[in-house]
């Protein structure tokens, strides 16, 4: 599957179970699975699903997160799936006529941090493919997490919100952290490497008459120099454009040859 390297190590760090109230749809559940496993959570509790557990199109659906299917647990109901949990959020759309908190998905996502931090056990509740959570859910659960939704069209589907919400959770946990790849990046180049830079095409442009103007050559150089700065070069990409420069500056010092052609039927050298 594209993205993802067998060779590296799966961490299962303390994390928010993510708890579906009687999910309808397999492909739901197995989504939900991939969007779990994506940002590294692994606990997913199924109070009773409508087709019942193992399924096979959650197994299809999950593309690979076997690591998130194979700690499937199920529960008869909402209150047995969060009995072993200190801090529950539900999530919803609507309006509730319940006096709850209701927090934004980041303030959410570091309210669960700091209360795992302290090893608690904490879980996002999910409702119904069709209507969501009950009333009686919302009530059992600490306080409401909403997104920042069109109002006219609010409804998303399970995986989505589930996604959205690991997503966060993932990005305040690894706050401060490098993001994939960014090792990869060489260093910048010093600015000794910049000032040779600068120089070498300073240089390279007086031999070829640029500065026409004498008087406008320090703004000119500055501007340069100033666009060259933003450039953020490694080492090596520094040693590339000298090597450009170098290449134009002896094409320019090279003696012009005369490439005109002798056209048929031409007896002028005659």
């Amino acid at each position: 599957m594209a993205g993802t390297d067998k060779s590296q190590q799966l961490t299962f760090r303390p994390s928010p179970a993510i708890i579906l109230c009687e999910p309808q749809l397999g492909e739901n559940i197995g989504t939900t699975a991939r969007a779990m496993a994506n940002f590294g959570l692994w606990d997913l509790r199924l109070v009773n699903p409508r087709d019942g557990w193992p399924n096979e199109k959650a197994i299809a659906a999950a593309s690979r997160a076997e690591h998130v299917l194979d700690r499937v647990r199920v529960f008869e109901t909402t209150e047995a799936a969060v009995a072993d949990l200190s801090l529950v959020y539900a999530t919803t759309a609507r309006r509730r006529d319940l006096q709850k908190p209701v927090f934004g998905p980041e303030e959410a996502a570091q309210r669960l941090i700091s209360h795992i931090a302290t090893g608690g056990g904490a879980g996002l509740l999910f409702g119904r493919e069709r209507w969501g959570l009950s009333n009686e859910e919302v009530a059992i659960s600490d306080a409401i997490v909403t997104l920042p939704v069109e109002a006219a069209f609010a409804s998303l589907n399970i995986a989505q919100a589930v996604l959205i919400l690991a997503y966060e959770w993932r990005r305040q946990t690894d706050l401060g952290k490098e993001l994939l790849f960014t090792d990869m990046m060489a260093d910048a180049a010093g600015k000794a490497e910049l000032f040779g830079l600068f120089e070498h095409l300073e240089e390279a442009l007086d031999r070829a008459g640029f500065f026409t103007a004498p008087d406008k050559r320090p703004t000119v150089i500055t501007n340069l120099r100033t666009m060259l700065s933003r450039g953020n070069f490694s080492s090596q990409e520094v040693r590339t454009l000298r090597g450009v420069i170098s290449s134009i500056d002896r094409k320019h010092q090279r003696p012009k040859v005369n490439r005109a052609r002798k056209l048929p039927g031409d007896d002028s050298s005659g």
